[in-house]
C-alpha cells in the first residue's frame, strides 16, 4: 500500500510541477516531495533531506528552485523574526503559530478580521491578511528553561 502511496505522491507532485509550467528535474521533483512531506522547512533542512535521495544538491541550487516555486505559487515563505525562512507546499489560505523560543511554525484554520468601519476606505487591498500567534509550543512548555 505504501508503495501505491508514494507512487501517487510522486505522480502528483509531477503533475504540479507540470500545471505551472515547470520542467520536472529529478532535483526539482525531490525537493517539491521534501516540501510536501515536511511542513515548514528552512533552506537548509530542505538541502540536507533532498541530499539524502539525490546524492549531490548545493543550496544555492535549492534557493533558486525556491525562488521558482514561489514565483509560480507553488510554494509559500514565512519569514521568523532572527531565524531563517521557512517554506512551505501552498495550500489553501491559513494562518500561523510561531514559538518565540525555537521558531517551530504550525499552520492554524483561523478567520481573519476585516478592518472596522471606515479604516481603509482609500485603499485597494490585492491579497488577504495575515495574523500570526505567537506563544511557546509544546516541546518547548514542557522543557527546562535553562
Amino acid at each position: 500500500m505504501a508503495v501505491v502511496e508514494e507512487s501517487t505522491g510522486r505522480e502528483a507532485v509531477i503533475q504540479r510541477l507540470r500545471d505551472v509550467g515547470l520542467r520536472v528535474t529529478g532535483p526539482r521533483l525531490e525537493v517539491l516531495q521534501v516540501l510536501a512531506a515536511g511542513g515548514h522547512m528552512d533552506v537548509e533542512s530542505i538541502t540536507t533531506a533532498a541530499r539524502e535521495r539525490l546524492g549531490t544538491l548545493t543550496s544555492q541550487a535549492v534557493y533558486e528552485m525556491l525562488r521558482h516555486f514561489l514565483e509560480t505559487g507553488l510554494a509559500a515563505k514565512f519569514d521568523r523574526p532572527g531565524l531563517p525562512a521557512v517554506f512551505e507546499v501552498s495550500g489553501p489560505p491559513h494562518q500561523h503559530a510561531l514559538c518565540v523560543r525555537c521558531g517551530r511554525v504550525e499552520n492554524v484554520e483561523a478567520e481573519v478580521p476585516r478592518p472596522a468601519g471606515e479604516a481603509l476606505t482609500s485603499w485597494r487591498m490585492d491579497g488577504g491578511a495575515e495574523i500570526i500567534f505567537r506563544g511557546l509550543c509544546p516541546d518547548c512548555l514542557s522543557a527546562p528553561r535553562d
